[in-house]
């Protein structure tokens, strides 16, 4: 599947700006079943400095700075990108989870240094006894790692009301666990702190979602928006996505961007404004399908192709509706 990826953000301030500095996450990664065809960034006014880097996790970023008063601020990502479909990893052939997290008790074996930065408490997430309680009827003694990971995934959704209007990017993650409420991003984080809870590695993944729905099917939420899911590491496997949201496994429809520890390592646009007043922010996310081949056989994976927001836009706008594979 190949789609064409607008993603839209305007700043309107109520007060001339004199000087913003930026980060923007939008470039998709390119992945084993995620080939970035192409890639365009227009910024408006036109910044003085521009850089585009590499973070600490492997994100392309683009730093930018405007150095000239103004009081609106433009930044429209095109992407056009190719997702290849995936077979989902056998749950029941992964590792027992107590042999994973053993994995992951000091010292670490080089082999998952790398992972093992994803098990420790994050600046949004910390690990609680609470949360590894919840966790525990998912991780029996003896089953295995994405058996539990998967029955996880099913209870949040289960257990967790979708509401875009309960939280914002400031919410605590202690009040989406009292409240049951919440949106992509706060589902993600609950997840993510279960596992590390019990000494699993996890990690917060970015990007975009499209629903082609079935006829008959429920809606899937986050249709043509900023989505967000979380990954697991099996050391057999790799990293394995999971959404919560919609209690599927991520596939061809899942569009990545950024991974992270949480949602500020990923945050779409991001910044510091001297000025402005009060501001208001827009976003507007297009995810257009271009071909459907049901053919298509797996990309090619370059692993070395790494240059082919105000977190308060990264939001859920709407439920819509769904497809992918439910899992039970």
């Amino acid at each position: 599947m190949t789609y064409l990826i607008t993603h839209r953000t305007l700043y309107d301030y109520s007060e001339p700006v004199t000087v913003s500095h930026h980060a923007a996450r939008v470039k998709p990664r390119p992945l084993r079943n995620q080939r970035r065809d192409d890639f365009s960034l227009s910024i408006s006014p036109e910044p003085a400095l521009r850089k585009m880097r590499t973070d600490f996790f492997g994100n392309r970023v683009c730093f930018f700075s405007i150095q000239e008063l103004h009081d609106r601020l433009e930044i429209v990502a095109t992407s056009r990108v190719t997702v290849s479909p995936e077979t989902p990893p056998a749950a029941t052939l992964s590792p027992p989870w107590e042999e994973v997290r053993s994995e992951f008790s000091d010292p670490v074996s080089p082999e998952v240094v790398e992972p093992y930065q994803f098990a420790f408490a994050s600046s949004m997430i910390r690990s609680s006894p609470e949360l590894a309680d919840y966790a525990r009827p998912s991780f029996a003694p003896g089953v295995p790692l994405l058996v539990g990971a998967l029955d996880l995934n099913r209870r949040i959704f289960r257990d967790f009301k979708y509401d875009p209007v309960a939280t914002s990017v400031a919410t605590p993650l202690e009040e989406v666990w009292r409240s049951r409420r919440g949106v992509c991003q706060d589902f993600a984080h609950l997840a993510i702190a279960c596992l590390r809870s019990l000494g699993l590695p996890a990690r917060y993944v970015s990007g975009y979602l499209r629903t082609r729905p079935p006829e008959g099917q429920p809606r899937l939420v986050g249709a043509d928006a900023s989505h967000a899911w979380f990954s697991v590491y099996c050391p057999s496997i790799g990293w394995v996505d999971l959404d919560p949201t919609n209690n599927v496994q991520p596939d061809e429809e899942h569009i990545t961007v950024a991974y992270g520890r949480d949602f500020s390592d990923v945050s779409p646009v991001s910044g510091v404004i001297t000025g402005g007043g009060r501001h208001e922010v827009r976003v507007a996310v297009d995810v257009e399908p271009l071909e459907i081949d049901e053919d298509d056989e797996p990309l090619p994976y370059d692993p070395t192709d790494l240059d082919s927001v105000d977190p308060e836009i990264y939001r859920d706008p709407k439920p819509a509706p769904a497809s992918g594979p439910s899992i039970d």
